[in-house]
């Protein structure tokens, strides 16, 4: 065994004949009577107690220690005592990511995990345990796409604890712990008509946000952070090097999106309309940090701003400019008196990439470079998102085929046939 059970409501003494027997010690009947000790791996005491009449349970409890320890399973069970909101915030702070990812999942986790799980000791968790957190998010409203993140971010956690000895194993692995479906939709790409009636609901010094993203292909925070040296009349290009981004709800200048520089054809109608725009509305000089809150100041000479901080920051656009305009447009109704805008997640601004690339692709241009124009790492994720929107192989094969057969003369090409023979 492990170690030894120690009955605290007894002792041994030596009588004067020499004879060791027992007798009640000071702590008779008060307290938890019986403590389980052993010495861990470390080299330390540890030791848990029990109650009269449970000596039975602290053997068994000393031979699962054994057990443990044996097949290299074991946890300390003080350090298991720690929470997971305890744990995960040490975890966080551990994190060599860049600061807006972390932050995103301290968010996703403050909202969605702690207020569940937050407080439940690491060495307690059972896949029972993840099960209820998942219907509980589910209830709650959080599902799709989102809740895998956060569903995710909380395996990662688990995953962590176990490697830190405090979990066995991660209960979120199990089989019987299902993660929350994702959203399988597919895309559907604006027509024309509703992007030009977007726009043309825009006030004007915000209209050309909808040519760069249309147009090119941008993202929000990349035409956000938008400058007049991003535009190369000279080549036909528009080199997309920084974006502006919410760090801690502090605005900062930061590499595109997984730091992936690119740059992208700016076609003849494009370019017209952002030099016209930058003719009317003169670029605005914007000093922000650079990737950090504490980061060094940078100035760039922006296309898009508001009049005050100078950054058109993303949720007042969208909640002030977008949200109008689409309702101008006929995309969203135009809410009662006094009411806000119903939820328009799929009617952002992303839709415009979305019909940027059907536009490309329905022209014929290859995966790879709407890939590389989009600014995604693989191509294989842009061919999953778009591949529905692709010309159908199948008509191609069809056209093919018919080319052969169509032009071939119908006569004998060989010998006969095998019932002439």
């Amino acid at each position: 065994m492990a170690g030894h059970i120690q009955d605290r409501w007894y002792k041994t003494e030596k009588t004067a004949d020499g004879k060791t027997v027992r007798v009640k010690s000071d702590r008779y009947g008060l307290g938890l009577r019986y403590r389980a000790r052993y010495i861990g791996p470390d080299g330390t005491e540890k030791s848990q107690s029990f109650p009269d009449k449970q000596k039975r349970q602290a053997d068994e409890w000393l031979s699962l220690i054994e057990a443990d320890m044996s097949r290299g399973r074991y946890i300390d069970p003080r350090e298991s005592r720690i929470t997971f909101q305890q744990y995960a915030d040490k975890w966080l702070a551990s994190q060599t990511s860049d600061l807006t990812t972390r932050y995103a999942a301290e968010t996703r986790l403050r909202l969605h995990a702690y207020p569940y799980i937050g407080g439940r000791p690491m060495g307690s968790f059972q896949p029972a345990h993840i099960r209820a957190w998942v219907r509980a998010m589910e209830e709650a409203g959080v599902t799709g796409g989102y809740a895998r993140v956060i569903f995710a971010n909380v395996r990662t956690v688990l995953s962590a604890a176990v490697d830190d000895d405090l979990l066995s194993r991660n209960p979120c692995g199990s089989r019987s712990v299902k993660a929350p479906k994702g959203e399988a939709r597919r895309v559907a790409p604006w027509e024309p008509e509703r992007v030009f009636a977007v726009r043309a609901a825009l006030p004007e010094g915000f209209r050309p946000m909808v040519d760069l993203a249309g147009g090119c292909g941008l993202r929000q925070g990349e035409i956000i952070g938008f400058a007049e040296d991003a535009a190369d009349f000279a080549t036909d290009t528009v080199h997309v090097v920084r974006q502006i981004k919410m760090i801690a709800g502090k605005a900062v200048f930061a590499p595109p999106k997984g730091g992936k520089l690119r740059d992208v054809p700016l076609s003849a109608a494009v370019a017209q309309r952002l030099r016209a725009h930058m003719e009317r509305f003169p670029p605005t000089p914007v000093t922000l940090p650079w990737l950090t809150p504490d980061g060094p100041e940078v100035t760039h000479r922006l296309l898009f701003s508001n009049g005050t901080s100078g950054v058109a920051y993303r949720s007042n656009f969208n909640m002030f400019v977008w949200k109008p305009a689409l309702a101008v447009a006929g995309v969203i109704p135009m809410p009662e008196k006094g009411k806000a805008y119903v939820s328009a997640r799929e009617h952002g601004m992303h839709a415009l990439r979305h019909f940027y690339a059907s536009a490309l692709l329905d022209a014929g241009e290859n995966i790879k470079a709407v890939s590389q124009y989009l600014g995604h790492s693989d191509p294989g994720f842009t061919l999953r998102i778009y591949t529905h929107l692709m010309p159908s192989s199948q008509e191609r094969t069809r056209r093919a085929i018919d080319k052969l057969y169509l032009g071939s003369a119908d006569h004998d090409h060989g010998p006969g046939t095998a019932q002439a023979a």
